[in-house]
C-alpha cells in the first residue's frame, strides 16, 4: 500500500471536483503561480492508492511550468462509484480518463502510476486524441509478478467474506515489525473509504492484463517508462524491455521502489518534466 507524506493539501495545492461527462472525481490540483502553464498533466493512481499519492510532486511539477490534476478514480477513496463490479470494468475506468481529459483541458499529458498506468493505456487505446503524451510508472507490460498475484488472490478472498475494517485489521497483523506505527489514521481512513466492488475488479484486471504493448506502440504517441531502481511487482528489467518495445523514454529513479512517487517526488516530477519539455 501507498503511503503519501500528508492528506493534507499543502501549499499551493487546491483540493477540487472535477466535474466530466461521467460524473464528479475528487481532484488535487496545482499549476505555475504567475504564468500560463506550458501544460496539463491527468495523474492516475494505483490499485489501493489514491490522488495523494502524487501529492509531493504537485508543487514541483508547478514550479517545472507546469499544471498537475490528479484524481481519485471512481471507487477510489474519495471519488464515488457503483457498489458492482461490472462498473468497474476496464472499459468504463478508461471512458473515465477521456471524460477527464476533456473536463481538464485537452491535450493532456496522462501519467499512471501501477494500475493506473494500464487504466491510461486502456484510455489511449480507446481514444489518443486528447492525449499529448502517456506516461507509465512502474507500471509493467501485462499482469503482475507471481507473488503479486498471490497477494491480490488472497485479499479478493477476505473482501468477499469480511468487512474493509476486518481487512484492514488483517492486513495490519500481517505487517513486518518495522512497518507497524506506518499506518496511521489518515491510511486506515482511506482504506475504508474505497470501494471492495473496485478493489475486487481491479485486482482482478491486475492478474489477467493481457500484454497490450504492441497495441500501444502502434499508436504513436510519444510513451515515457519510469521506474525505481528496484520493483516486486513487475521486475525493472521486464520494464525496460517493455520500454524498448515502445520505443519510450527511460527514466529510473535512483532509491525508489515500486512509488517513485511516493519515494522520490522530487526526483520523480523533475524526470516527468524533462519528457515534457524534451517534446
Amino acid at each position: 500500500m501507498s503511503r503519501p507524506p500528508t492528506f493534507t493539501p499543502p501549499p499551493g495545492t487546491r483540493a477540487l471536483p472535477l466535474r466530466t461527462s461521467r460524473g464528479v472525481f475528487a481532484a488535487l490540483e496545482a499549476g505555475p503561480r504567475h504564468a500560463e502553464p506550458r501544460g496539463t498533466a491527468l495523474l492516475l493512481p494505483g490499485y489501493t492508492g489514491s490522488k495523494e499519492d502524487f501529492i509531493a510532486m504537485l508543487v514541483p511539477l508547478a514550479e517545472a511550468g507546469y499544471r498537475a490534476v490528479a484524481v481519485d478514480g471512481r471507487g477510489q477513496y474519495e471519488s464515488e462509484g457503483p457498489a458492482d463490479e461490472v462498473g468497474y470494468a476496464q472499459a468504463e475506468l478508461g471512458l473515465d480518463v477521456l471524460a477527464q481529459a476533456e473536463a481538464a483541458g485537452r491535450p493532456v499529458h496522462l501519467v499512471g502510476h501501477s494500475l493506473g498506468g494500464q487504466i491510461a493505456r486502456a484510455a489511449v487505446l480507446f481514444d489518443a486524441s486528447p492525449f499529448a503524451s502517456l506516461t507509465l510508472v512502474s507500471s509493467g507490460p501485462a499482469e503482475v509478478s507471481a507473488a503479486q498475484r498471490q497477494k491480490i488472490a488472497l485479499l479478493t478472498q477476505a473482501l468477499e467474506t469480511m468487512t474493509m475494517d476486518q481487512v484492514w485489521e488483517a492486513m495490519r497483523a500481517l505487517d513486518p515489525p518495522e512497518d507497524a506505527d506506518l499506518d496511521g489514521a489518515a491510511l486506515r481512513a482511506r482504506w475504508l473509504r474505497h470501494n471492495p466492488a473496485q478493489l475486487i475488479a481491479t485486482g482482478r484486471q491486475l492478474t489477467g492484463e493481457p500484454d497490450r504493448v504492441a497495441a500501444l506502440a502502434a499508436v504513436g504517441l510519444p510513451v515515457h517508462v519510469l521506474s525505481g531502481t528496484s520493483d516486486d511487482t513487475w521486475p525493472v528489467p521486464l520494464i525496460d524491455d517493455m520500454a524498448e518495445r515502445l520505443g519510450a523514454y527511460r527514466s529510473v529513479i535512483e532509491g525508489a521502489e515500486h512509488s517513485p512517487n511516493t519515494d522520490r517526488p522530487e526526483e520523480t516530477a523533475k524526470a516527468l518534466a524533462g519528457f515534457w519539455d524534451s517534446l
